[in-house]
């Protein structure tokens, strides 16, 4: 089946989503970054087709947009098998997963993103079908239940996950290959984004390529996203042409600085600098402050600004860095040891005086 019936076949994948498949590479070869991943999963996919197995369970973990769905479409192709998607949230009961799971074609691929939400009751559904191929269900209750095991075809669970420590460790240990995503570097991304201007007929300079790459915070989907509406704002305001003034003044007008922080991120940053002087502040204090759930700001927010050195998890609390206060260009306050060293590292500080 080609990508064009896929996409007829599913009448909710539609808009931005039809758009997002469409630049999503196909092969390993197409894949830009993730060498390492990239570099296992070939011979792990070469080694199951030379035996005739099915590629064994594979974990893909790290901060959203860097390709673990991408990848998970990708093995399949590999494999020359088909794949089912779901997530751990759509999986509500044992049933559900049942139904799935005895759908799949021999060597499939199961994708399950989110897979750290699994209910525990579907997760233990997961264990003899991950191990042996099989299903266990229970037939009536009290006295009377007995237990019956359905065999399954062979198949290859990928799970995504941006929280690879929420995982219980009997699911985690299930899977034979672990593998962790970074951010991508300069290079990677405009690399991506000349790829993706390619594919949407979208002229733009070098320079305007690299200038999107630095402010798309490592993750190739937000290039991609932030291309689209630089596509659109050189359509209007200029020839449809991307130059640098062009791309430098629609990441203005989204509100993207040169690092690719966007107005959550400063109202973070400002928050702790202004409200809490620079911290520490606890994560749920933060979230009440900017009307955000705490695992938003866990997930989505810190892990770019940790990454950048622009803001710093401690035992008593988050805190922005020197850098921080640099950026917004702001004095550094004076703090007392004990915060300093937390926040500007274990180098000697200064007595008061």
């Amino acid at each position: 089946m080609n990508r064009e019936e896929d996409f007829i076949l599913d009448p909710d994948l539609a808009g931005e989503d039809l758009l997002e498949m469409t630049l999503r590479p196909t092969s390993l070869d197409e894949f830009v970054g993730q060498r390492s991943v990239r570099e296992r999963l070939a011979i792990y996919i070469q080694a199951a087709r030379g035996r005739g197995e099915p590629l064994d369970h594979v974990l893909l973990y790290g901060p959203p947009g860097l390709g673990k769905t991408t990848l998970a479409h990708i093995i399949a192709h590999e494999l020359g098998v088909g794949i089912r998607m779901t997530s751990g949230p759509a999986v509500e009961r044992p049933g559900d997963l049942a139904a799935i799971l005895t759908n799949l074609g021999s060597g499939d691929v199961l994708f399950i993103d989110e897979i750290h939400r699994l209910h525990r009751t579907v997760e233990e559904v997961l264990y003899p079908a991950m191990e042996d191929f099989a299903l266990d269900i229970v037939i009536g209750k009290g006295p009377s239940a007995r237990s019956l095991r359905l065999d399954l075809p062979p198949f290859t669970l990928v799970g995504a996950t941006t929280r690879a420590g929420s995982l219980t460790s009997p699911l985690r240990d299930r899977f034979g290959v672990v593998l962790r995503l970074e951010y991508y570097d300069e290079e990677e991304l405009t690399r991506i984004v000349h790829r993706t201007a390619r594919i949407l007929e979208v002229p733009i300079e070098p320079d305007s390529a690299r200038e999107l790459a630095r402010r798309s915070r490592g993750t190739p989907r937000i290039a991609n996203r932030l291309l689209r509406r630089l596509r659109d704002y050189a359509q209007v305001k200029a020839d449809g042409r991307i130059t640098r003034d062009v791309a430098r003044g629609g990441l203005d007008l989204l509100e993207i600085d040169d690092l690719g922080l966007d107005r959550n991120d400063h109202r973070l940053l400002r928050v702790i600098v202004d409200a809490y002087d620079g911290g520490p502040v606890g994560v749920e204090t933060l979230a009440a402050a900017l009307s955000e759930e705490a695992q938003t700001l866990e997930e989505v927010y810190e892990p770019f600004l940790i990454q950048r050195g622009l803001l710093q998890r401690t035992q008593r609390g988050r805190m922005a860095t020197r850098f921080t206060y640099e950026h917004l260009g702001l004095p550094a306050p004076r703090r007392d040891p004990q915060d300093q060293v937390a926040l500007f590292g274990d180098e000697e500080v200064d007595g008061p005086g």
